[in-house]
């Protein structure tokens, strides 16, 4: 049994860049991937800008040569691309067979982008020549199936939909697996394509931006959807050994509020509470955090909610903050995966990423955001905040080893 967990690959792709290097890259020269919509096709093309991968179905296919896209939707191509690279980078892409490697992915979409335009067929032709089979195939458990078909693993698989905490749940359940004996390797984090279903969806709510979002400022008007994917290895503490080591998972803790069915506490209870049992958890004092990754939106809400959340831990004394989503807009179930491979890469790069579009400071906080990149600063730990629909809350610490 390992009482440690180390973080030995990372792997993204998302409006930002195909890979991680990319990724890094557009980080650090403020390079934000939010722009009008061209590849999906909706009646908000023109007022909702959102963040989308710059590559088609066919593009991911031929990228990590899927050898045929029927029954492959958007959500499993973008997760395959990321959970290689993750593999890749950790040395375990040949050993992925094994009954001691699982796959934790998360995902809110699935495989809708292609249900609602096959389901249109079907209904427009009542069903004589309609692919049901292929609509029946796009639960949210079938891009984690396809993932691990395509990397050939034969272990533990498991997927997690707990809308935008999605991701870093499955952080803390493989976890967890690795603690208590279960798994050696675990390859954590999750995959969400954008679909018109999503877009209709988030609109009705009114939380839409009809500009680039601008996180933690005053006049927010609320958020832009994004893509993408982001997965992280993860190893027992024997695994790792000999290894490249990103960060260990120090601290974690998941909580479900239930304020409200997609608001959360204007106290930030929810937000509190998970980000103080995971400083437990980790051992460590508020002080002692570097840098927090934050969820970060850009709703009204969410941004009142978890920046008063922040001041109830913190105090005064708020370390460096940032929204990275104000680069890769929101992606929804994978934007805990993709904002661990950044925690990650703040940590290795010795890098604090910048909250970009900030405007005015928001009155009723004591601290703004992080604007300008900072490079060549030691990170010990770094909060990572993840907050769902629901008031399902998690937050993950990452530590420098």
């Amino acid at each position: 049994m390992s009482t440690r967990v180390f973080v030995t690959g990372l792997g993204t792709i998302s409006s930002i860049g195909n890979n991680v290097e990319e990724s890094y890259q557009s980080l650090v020269n403020s390079k934000k991937g939010i722009a009008p919509m061209t590849r999906l096709d909706s009646k908000h093309k023109v007022n909702r800008p959102i963040a989308e991968v710059n590559l088609t179905n066919e593009e991911l296919a031929n990228f990590v040569n899927v050898k045929t896209l029927e029954g492959c939707s958007r959500t499993s191509l973008l997760g395959i691309v990321a959970a290689r690279e993750a593999a890749v980078d950790a040395g375990i892409i040949n050993e992925l067979s094994s009954e001691r490697i699982g796959l934790i992915s998360a995902t809110t979409v699935g495989g809708m982008g292609e249900t609602e335009l096959h389901y249109r067929n079907f209904i427009d032709e009542n069903g004589q020549g309609a692919h049901l089979d292929y609509i029946n195939s796009h639960d949210c458990g079938e891009s984690t199936q396809r993932i691990a078909d395509e990397l050939g693993m034969k272990g533990y698989q498991n997927t997690i939909n707990t809308a935008c905490s999605s991701s870093a749940n499955a952080i803390l359940l493989g976890s967890r697996l690795i603690k208590h004996g279960i798994l050696d390797k675990v390859i954590v984090g999750g995959t969400d394509a954008l679909c018109k279903f999503t877009v209709n969806g988030f609109n009705t709510l009114m939380i839409l931006s009809d500009k680039d979002t601008t996180p933690f400022s005053a006049h927010r008007k609320g958020l832009n959807l994004g893509e993408g994917a982001g997965f992280v290895v993860i190893e027992s503490e024997e695994s790792a050994k000999a290894k490249k080591i990103y960060s260990e998972v120090t601290g974690y803790a998941n909580g479900c509020e239930a304020f409200h069915q997609t608001a959360s506490s204007p106290e930030g209870d929810g937000a509190y509470q998970v980000m103080t049992e995971a400083l437990t958890f980790a051992g460590l004092k508020s002080g002692d955090i570097d840098y927090i990754n934050a969820h970060g939106t850009a709703t009204e809400i969410n941004d009142l909610s978890e920046g008063t959340a922040i001041q109830r831990v913190f105090g005064d004394n708020v370390p460096k903050v940032s929204s990275t989503k104000s680069f890769t807009g929101h992606t929804l179930g994978a934007s805990g995966g993709i904002e661990a491979v950044f925690s990650n890469l703040a940590i290795d790069r010795k890098t604090i990423f910048p909250n970009l579009s900030f405007e005015e400071q928001m009155p009723e906080l004591n601290f703004k955001p992080q604007t300008d990149v900072i490079q060549d600063v030691e990170i010990t730990n770094v909060l990572s905040n993840a907050f769902g629909f629901g008031g399902n809350n998690s937050a993950v610490i990452f530590s420098k080893v």
